[in-house]
């Protein structure tokens, strides 16, 4: 059994941003991950959208983190080197009923400490998305676009990069407490109390076991679970449904920013929207569909067919013959299906169990807030025992090589520096032979298809890795010795092969 200052459960953005700015201090952290990388779960499965905090309740932690989020997250993007574009965003109103709710919408946002909201007209949206429907709108022009997936790599780098250790594939099973007469000021022998000790021993599924003085729940869809085998409340977390469609490149050519529908009450989101991606896609969804299994991420006809219809309406152009995938997510929500809607995020220690910060109900804006609400977690520490800034903490870090975002000089340059800038591995995504290798030597070891494809972004073009899914797989067998039997898309589970036919 290993001794820790602080666990972490959960490695997705809110989980690797608490452990990133965890690791300003000394302290000794580690972050417990069921799945094989980071972003495995509902972080990796969302619209991809840096939100300005109009929708949520004012006075709630998820407006106030929202907006703190979004002022920050440029410069935090900056210093991880991750894809990040402030592309302004359009709410959209088909009929008086949504100006209606527009109005209401910006004088929300505006009492949450918003910048820049503003009603346009028709002739207004024609000029800032350019065929758009509706007969007005409203502007916001601090939303912004990022990678989420790069984000919580990033993070989680990071976090490595200062100390932090990640265990991934290391689902907890049991969680032990210890209780522990805690000194209420300077300890002495007589005082009849006892220092912070170990309050908790973490088990999980591959035989680990990590105690620790506080135990931080950021476990998403699973944390209701958490809380109660950490002896906390048992919360009750609903899961719902996104789905999505993928369309190809064509951002550039139809849509400058995201554009939503005007927000209709009792739905468990924001309705069916669209987005462009900072890698020129397009996202259609998600929808919103309360569901009784947490893993449930099938993508359904009667729900895709409503989505291409709403897109539709939002943006004449777009035609089936864009779409190259699609995918789903799930929110964990604290609103049962009666009740729809919005509950405010829970971010606390647990008072009946002391060491227990949970964070329960983070759906969106829970990225847009993550660093927020890292900072508010490190605050309840603070509080509990005293934090020793580094003088070490290194803050930046260096992204991925994007070959195919270089001028033809710089090119040219890497090619005679290293021969496999040379060597197209994936034809959609024009991703090179060394951007595939340093995407398979990641500081994690994550190996899996999915930690290639979301750290050099191979398999996600129009072929669906039809092209370069073999080269990869080659490499990692005659390059690297996995045996293809041991090759996943994700975690355990999801093996590509089961043996050879010739």
């Amino acid at each position: 059994m290993t001794k820790h200052d602080v666990v972490i459960i959960g490695a997705g953005g809110v989980g690797c941003a608490v452990a990133r700015e965890l690791s300003r201090y000394n302290l000794n952290i580690t972050v417990l991950e069921k799945e094989c990388d980071a972003a495995g779960g509902i972080s990796g499965r969302n619209s991809a959208v840096v939100h300005a905090g109009f929708n949520n309740v004012p006075g709630s932690l998820m407006a106030k983190l929202c907006v703190e989020g979004n002022r920050g997250f440029e410069t935090l993007c900056r210093e991880l080197d991750i894809p990040y574009k402030k592309t302004g965003k359009l709410l959209v109103a088909f009929d008086e009923t949504d100006m209606n709710a527009l109005h209401e919408i910006m004088r929300q946002g505006i009492r949450n400490g918003c910048e820049g909201l503003r009603l346009v007209d028709a002739d207004e949206m024609e000029k800032l998305a350019p065929g758009i429907g509706g007969i007005g709108g409203m502007y916001s022009p601090e939303t912004a676009v990022f990678d989420p997936f790069l984000y919580c790599i990033a993070l989680a780098e990071s976090a490595l990069e200062n100390g932090a250790v990640f265990h991934f594939n290391s689902e907890v099973v049991a969680i032990e407490r210890n209780m522990v007469k805690e000194c209420g000021g300077e300890h002495t022998e007589d005082c009849g109390k006892e220092h912070i000790g170990d309050r908790f021993v973490v088990k999980t599924a591959d035989g680990g076991e990590y105690a620790c003085r506080f135990l931080i729940n950021c476990a998403g869809l699973s944390s209701g679970n958490i809380s109660k085998m950490a002896g906390g409340p048992a919360y009750q977390i609903y899961p719902c449904r996104g789905e999505y469609f993928i369309l190809d490149k064509v951002a550039e050519e139809l849509l400058p920013m995201p554009v939503y529908p005007a927000p209709r009450k009792g739905i468990g989101g924001l309705g069916v929207h669209l987005t462009p991606t900072t890698a020129g896609n397009i996202i259609i969804g998600p929808s919103a569909e309360y569901i009784s299994q947490i893993d449930d991420l099938s993508t359904t006809r009667p729900i895709m067919d409503d989505l291409f219809a709403e897109a539709k309406a939002l943006l004449p152009a777009i035609e089936r013959k864009y779409i190259i995938g699609s995918y789903a997510g799930i929110r964990p929500k604290l609103a049962p299906p009666e009740e729809g809607g919005y509950r405010d995020f829970v971010i606390q220690e647990e008072e009946a169990c002391p060491g227990l910060i949970n964070l329960i109900g983070i759906e969106s804006p829970g990225l847009t807030a993550s660093m927020p609400i890292a900072r508010k977690v490190c605050s309840i520490i603070g509080e509990r025992m005293p934090l020793e800034e580094k003088t070490d903490f290194v803050a930046e870090r260096k992204g991925p090589v994007r070959f195919r975002d270089l001028s033809e000089e710089e090119q040219a340059k890497l090619i005679r520096e290293d021969s496999e800038f040379g060597e197209i591995i994936c034809r959609c995504q024009k991703v090179t032979k060394r951007e595939i290798r340093n995407a398979i030597e990641n500081p994690f070891g994550a190996r899996s298809i999915s930690a290639i494809k979301y750290r050099a972004w191979a398999t996600t073009g129009r072929c669906n890795g039809g092209y370069c899914l073999t080269r990869i797989v080659d490499m990692l067998v005659n390059e690297y010795g996995v045996k293809p039997e041991e090759i996943t898309y994700r975690s355990t589970g999801s093996e590509l092969f089961s043996g050879k036919v010739k």
